[in-house]
C-alpha cells in the first residue's frame, strides 16, 4: 500500500529504517522527520550492513548517527519511490499478554457467567482491585512469536483461509540495543536501543485448543501465521521518546477509530518486561518486546478482519503504519 502522508514524522531528529529502490535489494536507512533518507551502508563503509548488526555496535555507531542527521551533507534522497520494510529483522520476538488493566477488565466483564450475582459495576471495581494487584505483586504474562510473521507497514495482510476470527492488537515494541541478561528493572531501558509500532494480529478462534483444553493457550497457531505482524515503518531512539508509558496507542479500521489508549494503562511497564524477560533468557540486539494490546480489539467490537479492511496504526511520535487485509485465495 501507499505510505499515509504523514508517515515519516516521528519525535526526534531521525530515525531507522529499512528501506530498497525498484528492483534493488533492502538498506539500512537514515530517515529524518520530513521524508529524507540515507543509505548508512556508505556512511560506515560496510556493504553487508543492517539495521540488526548496526544495532549490535549502538553504542558507537548512535553518536555518528546523530551527526549524520545533523550535517545533511550529501547522500540524501526523498522517501519517494522507495518501499519500506520491517525496520529490523530479529532473531528474537517477546510478547506480552493481558498487559492492558481497562482491556483485561472489559474482557473479564463481557465475559462473567449470565448467573453472576454482581452488578455491572461491581464486577468492574472487583476485577479493577485484582489487576492492581497483579501489577503490585505479580509476574508478567509473555510468551514467544515467530520472526517470519513479521511483514512491512504497509504491506498487504493476508488473512488464512483457515482463520475464521482475524483480529487487531495494535502494541508498542522495544527494540533491544546491546545483550541483556538478569537486568534489574532499574537498568533495563539502558538496554533498549528505541521503539517502533507492532500490530500483533490474533485469529482469536485458534487461541484456545478445544481438543485439548487443559494445555491451554495456541500461540503458534493463532498468531505466527506469515505477515501476521506488521512492522514499523520506523525505529525511533530511545532518547527521543521521552516517557515510554505515557505514547497514544491508536489504531482506525476503515477510518473509524477501534484503540485509542495511553500505554500509561499498561499493567507492565517496558522497564519491568525487559527485565522480566531477561531473568529467563538472553534477549540480543535487534530483539523485540511487545508490551501488549490496549482496548478496543475486534473481539470487543464484534467486528472481526475481512477481505479489503484497511488498518491504519499510530504511535505517538513512533510513527503511521497502514496495512490492508487481503482473503487467501484458496
Amino acid at each position: 500500500m501507499t505510505p499515509p502522508a504523514n508517515s515519516a514524522l516521528f519525535t526526534g531528529p531521525f530515525a531507522l529504517g529499512t528501506l530498497s529502490g525498484p528492483d534493488q535489494a533492502p538498506f539500512p536507512a537514515l530517515v529524518t522527520p520530513d521524508g529524507h533518507a540515507r543509505d548508512l551502508r556508505s556512511a560506515f563503509d560496510d556493504s553487508a550492513l543492517t539495521i540488526r548488526t548496526l544495532l549490535e555496535r549502538s553504542a558507537e555507531a548512535f553518536p555518528l548517527l546523530h551527526d549524520l542527521a545533523a550535517g545533511r551533507a550529501g547522500g540524501w534522497r526523498t522517501l519517494d519511490g522507495l518501499r519500506v520494510h520491517a525496520p529490523v529483522e530479529p532473531r528474537q520476538i517477546f510478547q506480552s499478554g493481558a498487559n492492558y488493566r481497562q482491556h483485561v477488565i472489559d474482557l473479564e466483564v463481557a465475559h462473567r457467567s449470565p448467573d453472576d450475582p454482581r452488578t455491572v459495576e461491581e464486577a468492574r471495581a472487583e476485577v479493577a482491585e485484582i489487576m492492581d494487584r497483579r501489577a503490585a505483586e505479580d509476574l508478567p504474562y509473555v510468551f514467544i512469536g515467530l520472526p517470519s510473521a513479521i511483514t512491512g507497514p504497509y504491506d498487504d495482510v493476508v488473512l488464512p483461509a483457515w482463520a475464521k476470527q482475524p483480529d487487531w492488537e495494535l502494541e508498542l515494541a522495544a527494540v533491544i540495543g546491546k545483550p541483556a541478561h538478569r537486568v534489574s528493572v532499574e537498568e533495563a531501558l539502558e538496554y533498549v536501543a528505541g521503539y517502533t509500532v507492532a500490530n500483533d494480529l490474533t485469529d482469536r478462534a485458534c487461541v484456545f485448543r478445544r481438543d485439548m483444553p487443559a494445555i491451554g493457550t495456541d500461540w503458534l497457531r493463532s498468531k505466527n501465521a506469515p505477515g501476521f505482524t506488521p512492522l514499523g515503518p520506523w525505529i525511533v531512539p530511545a532518547d527521543s521518546v521521552m516517557d515510554p508509558s505515557a505514547l497514544r496507542v491508536t489504531l482506525k479500521l476503515n477510518g473509524d477509530t477501534m484503540q485509542d489508549e495511553s500505554t500509561k494503562d499498561m499493567l507492565f511497564g517496558v522497564a519491568r518486561l525487559v527485565s522480566y524477560i531477561s531473568q529467563t533468557t538472553q534477549l540480543l540486539p535487534g530483539d523485540l518486546v511487545l508490551t501488549g494490546s490496549p482496548a478496543g480489539n475486534g473481539i470487543h467490537w464484534g467486528r472481526l478482519l475481512r477481505d479489503g479492511d484497511v488498518m491504519e496504526g499510530s504511535i505517538t511520535g513512533i510513527g503511521v503504519q497502514r496495512t490492508r487485509c487481503v482473503e487467501e485465495k484458496a
